[in-house]
């Protein structure tokens, strides 16, 4: 069964370091080769990472202030989010 997203802002990449609209949950669309995606808080500190395979769709959860990075072939959309 599908998941039922709304959308919020408009989609980014993860070329640089971005809180993507202050989202906390954010869909991720990999449009490469498989890549590591870092999660860092405000300060600069890694919190964890991830990969992501490539033409794989993931959905993660952040603080607002958390920014993520990836590259230019991680695409990334705020969104809001139920089962």
């Amino acid at each position: 069964m599908a998941s039922l997203i709304k959308v919020l802002a408009a989609e980014t990449d993860l070329t640089s370091a971005t809180n993507v609209s202050s989202a906390t949950v954010v869909r991720l669309h990999n449009t490469g080769s498989a890549a590591v995606v870092t999660r860092k808080n405000s300060g600069g500190d890694t919190l964890g990472s991830f990969t992501i395979g490539a033409n794989e769709s993931v959905l993660t959860e952040k603080d607002p202030s958390d920014t993520l990075e990836g590259g230019a072939g991680i695409k990334a959309a705020k969104i809001a989010y139920t089962n």
